[in-house]
């Protein structure tokens, strides 16, 4: 009996994640498969559930939607800060990605949305937030349970 994968293995996927409108952004097509444990977390949930009950060779296309993906668009992530906070060696363009430390510790990434003389728009969404993704993939090998 061919085996299903379950929370716990670690599997190997090939993917190709695309959104709504067919504009392909990610795909280990020609790379090394892409390695992660079910289970773990390390990859969003609406794609490690349904990995769970696939078997090696099997392939199939996944639509997750923002609440299993990257989180809907959250408006209160985006602020206003004074251009005068921000370090004198940037000099900051829409469009640009920084980081900045979180009181807690971590780092936020961020876009430049927009900009005037006196302040500056930033976006802590993530780039992908508020948009279903649509996983085409394949289960390659199940390498542990």
């Amino acid at each position: 009996m061919e085996r299903e994968v379950k929370k716990g293995d670690t599997v190997k996927i090939h993917y190709t994640a695309r959104l709504k409108d067919g504009e392909v952004f990610e795909s280990s097509k020609g790379h090394v498969p892409f390695q992660f444990t079910v289970g773990e977390g390390s990859v969003i949930p609406g794609l490690e559930k349904a990995i769970i009950g696939m078997k090696v060779g099997e392939t199939k296309t996944i639509e997750v939607p923002p609440e299993e993906g990257f989180g809907p668009r959250r408006e209160d992530l985006i602020f206003k800060v004074e251009r005068n906070t921000i370090p004198s060696d940037i000099n900051p363009f829409i469009g640009q990605n920084l980081q900045m430390r979180h009181p807690d510790g971590g780092i936020v990434n961020l876009v430049v949305t927009d900009m005037d003389d006196e302040t500056i728009t930033l976006d802590a969404n993530h780039p992908l937030a508020g948009n279903t993704i649509i996983f085409d993939v394949e289960l390659v090998e199940i390498v542990a349970q």
